[in-house]
């Protein structure tokens, strides 16, 4: 396990708190409830319909009637091939819309989605830097573009519409998180931000809207090495945006690996605009109203973050071993895998990357929470680190204000994938053939 200084041991189980933020302490014993959900509709299936052949779904969202948006996206290096389905909120086919292409409200690379309650869809775009807006009808609108662009090397990327969003209930914006790293390298930010980026023009417009704790770390690592010889090859085929040809050694010299368990800022959005997040690993829930400069209260419960043994490294590495081993074959490894065969090429590459990753550190605690979701009438879902490493654990349900509604067990429901108007909620679920559907259920309205 990583040796860390007796300081940041600490402040790794505790977190940074402010210390005007009020504390609101809940019980840490767990009251039960039922996961009683009904079934309102589902989509997608193996066969039938286009529209309802879904190749990988990568977000659903709701709008304020309740439409369902599911965004499936089937692209691959060669093409973007990315739709956005709709459906009413008694399940039955409304509309698809999006394509592939140059031009604007044509994708080259979706890379974050997300759906404003009004019915506006977002695509964020790698490629064109930009966001592609859609009205509720599927008509194109207008592009946002990111003019902050960094540099990675002589290569230039984007640093903002990568990211993933959730949209601002209030509308005209999104929000992301940033890290005090770019490519692997350090900023010297001392904090982690949750950024608003307004969208309302054709420019983005972005503030710091929470400035989150950054977990100490006693020393940096560098993280990629590349090898001479491929560096050369790799030049001689790609140039960056200057049209020179990159130097993957400039582009990777530096680089840094994350610890694997250091906590990550988890947030949602509550309905009149604040934030709720968590930043470390304890269970410590912030607050902070729009506007506000740090939390309003803090949320916690008492339960304690378990050590990194040996023993837990051990489990982990296994288990991402067993994942990689049982990964199944996507749509897009298919139609690489038939390109490859149409073009008369070997089926595995003749010489790989000689590319080393070191591996990562660990950190010395288990977060406690995993996720954080929010419903549309600002109930909060955290799920809880699992017993078992890598696995799903219990759901807790709470109010803005620190009302404990009680907890769903370990593997009593998932994480609903989206929340919608009137308690519905959407998950996405796949067969034993990894052929996805979404299911939408109703909450009971004492958990909404």
């Amino acid at each position: 396990m990583i040796r860390l200084g007796s300081c940041i041991l600490i402040a790794a189980l505790a977190g940074a708190e402010p210390a005007r933020a009020q504390e609101i302490a809940v019980t840490g014993q767990d009251r039960p409830i039922d996961a009683d959900f009904e079934e309102v509709f589902r989509v997608g299936a193996v066969e039938g319909e286009p529209w309802e052949l879904f190749a990988s779904i990568r977000k659903v969202a709701f709008d304020e009637r309740g439409n369902l948006y599911v965004f499936d996206d089937d692209s691959d290096f060669v093409e973007a091939d990315l739709r956005i389905v709709v459906f009413d909120r008694s399940g039955a086919f409304v509309r698809e819309f999006g394509s592939a292409g140059e031009g604007p409200g044509e994708f080259r690379s979706p890379s974050s989605y997300g759906v404003m309650r009004n019915g506006t869809a977002i695509v964020g775009d790698r490629h064109h830097r930009a966001y592609h807006l859609f009205d509720a009808s599927g008509e194109f609108l207008r592009m946002v573009h990111d003019r902050n662009v960094s540099s990675r090397g002589n290569m230039t990327v984007s640093s903002v519409v990568t990211r993933a969003i959730q949209v601002d209930p209030l509308g005209g914006a999104v929000y992301t998180v940033t890290n005090p790293t770019v490519g692997g390298r350090d900023t010297g930010t001392d904090y982690r931000a949750i950024r608003r980026r307004a969208i309302d023009s054709d420019e983005i417009r972005s503030e710091v809207a929470v400035r989150a704790w950054r977990p100490p770390r006693e020393s940096q690592m560098e993280a990629v090495e590349v090898a001479d010889d491929f560096a050369d090859d790799f030049a001689e085929l790609i140039t960056g945006d200057d049209g020179k040809p990159i130097d993957l050694h400039a582009v990777f010299s530096g680089m840094t690996r994350t610890p694997t368990f250091e906590p990550k800022v988890l947030f949602g959005l509550l309905p009149d605009g604040a934030i709720v997040y968590s930043d470390s690993s304890a269970y410590a829930l912030r607050i902070a109203p729009p506007g506000a400069d740090g939390p309003a209260r803090t949320i916690t419960r008492p339960l304690e973050p378990r050590r990194v043994t040996e023993e837990i490294q051990a489990e982990h590495k296994r288990k991402i071993e067993e994942r990689r081993a049982a990964r199944t074959p996507t749509a897009s490894d298919r139609r690489i895998a038939e390109m490859r065969a149409s073009l008369g090429m070997p089926e595995e590459p003749e010489r790989r990357p000689t590319i080393s990753v070191a591996e990562a550190p660990f950190y010395p605690v288990l977060p406690v929470i995993q996720r954080i979701s929010t419903t549309w009438e600002g109930r909060i879902w955290v799920m809880r680190q699992g017993e078992e490493i890598l696995e799903d654990g219990p759901i807790d349900v709470l109010t803005a204000d620190g009302e404990y509604m009680g907890t769903y067990r370990t593997g009593a429901t998932k994480m609903p994938s989206a929340f919608g108007p009137d308690g519905l909620a959407a998950f996405i679920v796949r067969d034993e053939l990894g052929v996805a559907s979404v299911v939408v259920r109703r909450l009971p309205a004492a958990v909404r």
